[in-house]
């Protein structure tokens, strides 16, 4: 080992970039296990950036030819500086690491921008739309950017603040289902193991800065390819976790191995850190009521005079003053009829389906001859809703599936309301704590997972997306009891994980907000013609087919639109735990966005405000307004935020915080530590005051996984 010690020493005289390397590799070497999980770490991962413009000093390639499909060498060149022949920009780059100098000229579209793992980034965020339905909810973000870099961007905005991480990582079949290194892992590659190894660990390691410590979970699903390696890597990864592996069939027919035992299941890692663990079904071992939906349609589709359920189902509920109880149900209201046209009743209260936030004329859920017959027979509940002049009742029933349950006996009556509605409970919810082998038809992938998807994108593949209600369970679990958790998936795929976090939010009103991180990688059954055709990473005909663009943000918007991509009302239902039609879609907003690298000197000087705007504003909590310009009057408070630029405002600006409810953070732009500790002591104590731009340069100067 002194030996080796002495040699590093000398490289690093004659090179200390080269020692420096050495030296790491070196430390790697010697903390290697004598027993447990030990493979190769590779060199540090490196990812191509299309789109992005050549600048000075960037690291690149030299593409192949457009109309050809030749593979790209895979030489590093550092952009010495860019010039211009008759408008067309022109690069002057020298090759990197060699010792024979060489030096060439090449025009500036025939590069790419290359990022290595090893070297520091400034990320940005661009906004490339948003979907709005959730009034003052948090927004789910969906990032399009390579998941390792956007986990780094994620430590200067979560760390320590993720309740729950999901992922599905690429199960390294050989099957071409993931690149290291801009280039497919192939079941013939000696390091495949080792490869997938390596880029997970990464990846986990800034994880775990993201991840709460007093209470969180990591669930990781994998098939049996690489689950033992899997199993051992979350072990060293987080010694402090107590770690748990779940069996779950997902296709009870099986899949096919060649001379071997077909595969119905597959396998899901939880990871408990602090206080979390897995709880009883429902809460308190005893059995669980079941959660009734609301008669009142809340979409905008279901307005009143819309096509969505007609004519029929815009009519008065008088509610009996004394006993509570619905006295009568009145006949419908042709649209454009005056809700005061309906007759009153002495000792009664006419309610209509009014929506409260904005008073707009919506529908009731059921048609008046559906509604009386399910009164009836117990089946509609009655509430007060004190304060509230438009909605002064609340009305809920019990859908038909769970009536059918009743007569099947898996529901069972347990005592009457003073309404007269039935108590329904579900006796299976007794059971003390779900087993480590899950046989559930709600979580198979097949029709749960690519039949829904194909109603939300039809005509639009994905391979293997995961049952939506098998995420959805996975998740309840631990953060059932946390309205405004914060759940993070950087291998999002089509985006299950969102999807299924805003079915949560419905069942009980919940702010939970999910952010999604994918790339826009193309099939690689597509690549190669899209190359023939004279395409390129980069171009917009190639990123349309992406998996952001084609298949994660389109889904995601349809989920809570209630539409397809064409402006189609979904069709089909949505099933087990909280069961109603797609084309009610959910109350939630998502914005999408595309990560880009910034310059230090860009940032510090604020000529990058509108793309680390974002990033400030998620910082914030993703929610309300964001303030995306400089401010010309020096400062400017948002819902959750403020931005003071100029110092010489602090007083107006401390006001402004002070005054302003639901104010989390103070950004303050100074160079001035003495400054910024003076505007500091103004702020309330429940603010928390960041100093821009020196902490955003710094966390990621020092970020880890370097």
């Amino acid at each position: 080992m002194s030996r080796l010690t002495d040699l590093i020493a000398r490289a690093k005289a004659k090179d200390s970039a080269l020692g420096e390397e050495l030296d790491r590799e070196f430390k790697v070497l010697a903390s290697r296990r004598a027993f447990g999980l030990n493979f190769e770490r590779h060199r540090p991962e490196s990812v191509e950036l299309p789109g992005r413009p050549i600048r000075k000093g960037d690291k690149v390639r030299i593409l192949p030819p457009r109309g050809t499909t030749d593979k790209e060498e895979q030489r590093l060149w550092k952009v010495l500086r860019i010039s211009k022949d008759n408008g067309v920009r022109r690069a002057h780059i020298a090759l990197i690491d060699t010792e024979e100098p060489e030096i060439t000229e090449v025009a500036a579209e025939d590069l790419v921008v290359v990022a290595e793992f090893r070297d520091y980034i400034y990320p940005g965020l661009v906004s490339t739309g948003k979907v709005e339905r959730g009034d003052n909810k948090p927004y789910h973000t969906v990032i399009n950017g390579e998941n390792f870099h956007a986990l780094e961007a994620l430590t200067y905005t979560h760390r320590g603040k993720i309740d729950a991480i999901y992922i599905d990582p690429p199960y390294n079949s050989g099957a071409q289902d993931w690149k290291y290194n801009n280039n497919y892992v192939e079941k013939e590659d000696l390091y495949r193991h080792s490869k997938w190894l390596a880029m997970m660990e990464r990846r986990l390691n800034v994880a775990k800065e993201l991840l709460r410590k007093d209470r969180s979970v990591l669930i990781v699903t994998i098939d049996e390819k690489e689950y033992l390696r899997l199993g051992l890597l979350l072990e060293q990864v987080f010694p402090e976790a107590n770690i748990q592996m779940v069996s779950s069939v997902i296709n009870p027919k099986g899949t096919g191995r060649l001379n071997e035992f077909s595969r119905t299941d597959e396998y899901i890692f939880f990871a408990f850190f602090g206080d979390a663990g897995v709880p009883n079904n429902s809460g308190d071992g005893k059995a669980v009521e079941v959660r009734w939906r609301y008669l009142r349609r809340t979409d905008v589709e279901s307005a009143r005079g819309t096509k969505k359920g007609g004519p029929s189902q815009f009519y008065p509920i008088y509610v009996d003053d004394e006993t509570g109880k619905i006295a009568e149900i009145g006949k419908p209201l042709p649209h454009g009829v005056e809700r005061s046209a309906s007759p009153n009743i002495l000792g009664c209260t006419k309610v209509f389906p009014i929506r409260e936030n904005d008073g707009m004329e919506m529908n009731w859920g059921l048609t008046g001859p559906s509604l009386k017959k399910a009164l009836e027979n117990g089946f509609v509940r009655v509430s007060k809703n004190p304060g509230s002049e438009l909605q002064p009742y609340v009305f809920s029933y019990l859908t038909a599936p769970n009536v059918k349950k009743i007569e099947q006996g898996v529901l069972q009556k347990n005592g009457q309301r003073e309404d007269g509605s039935w108590i329904v409970i579900d006796p299976q919810g007794k059971s003390s704590r779900p087993t480590t082998v899950w046989q559930h038809k709600s979580h198979e992938a097949g029709a749960n997972g690519t039949s829904l998807l194909r109603a939300l994108l039809p005509g639009r593949k994905f391979p293997f997306p995961k049952s939506l209600y098998a995420v959805e369970d996975c998740l309840r679990y631990f953060i059932k009891d946390i309205p405004d958790a914060v759940v993070l998936d950087f291998f999002s795929g089509s985006g299950t994980t969102a999807h299924a976090v805003m079915r949560l939010n419905r069942q009980d009103g919940g702010r939970r907000q999910c952010i999604s991180v994918t790339n826009n990688e193309v099939a690689a059954d597509e690549q190669r013609a899209l190359r023939e055709s004279g395409l390129r990473p980069g171009d917009s005909e190639w990123e349309k087919w992406g998996i952001c663009d084609y298949i994660t943000k389109p889904r995601i918007k349809a989920a809570i639109t209630g539409h397809t991509a064409d402006g189609e009302p979904l069709k089909g239902d949505y099933k087990f735990t909280d069961e109603f039609p797609m084309v009610e879609g959910f109350e939630e907003n998502a914005e999408f966005f595309t990560l880009t690298y910034e310059t230090p000197v860009a940032v510090s000087h604020n000529l990058a405000f509108q793309r680390i705007a974002p990033i400030l504003w998620m910082r914030a909590g993703s929610e309300g307004r964001r303030i995306d310009k400089l401010p010309k009057q020096g400062w400017e408070v948002a819902d959750t935020y403020g931005l003071l630029v100029d110092l010489d405002r602090a007083t107006e600006f401390c006001k402004a915080v002070e005054t302003g409810a639901g104010i989390r953070i103070a950004y303050i732009v100074t160079d001035d530590d003495r400054r910024f500790q003076s505007v500091v002591r103004h702020l309330p104590d429940v603010v928390e005051p960041v100093r821009l731009y020196e902490s955003y340069v710094s966390n990621f100067r020092f970020s880890m996984g370097r």
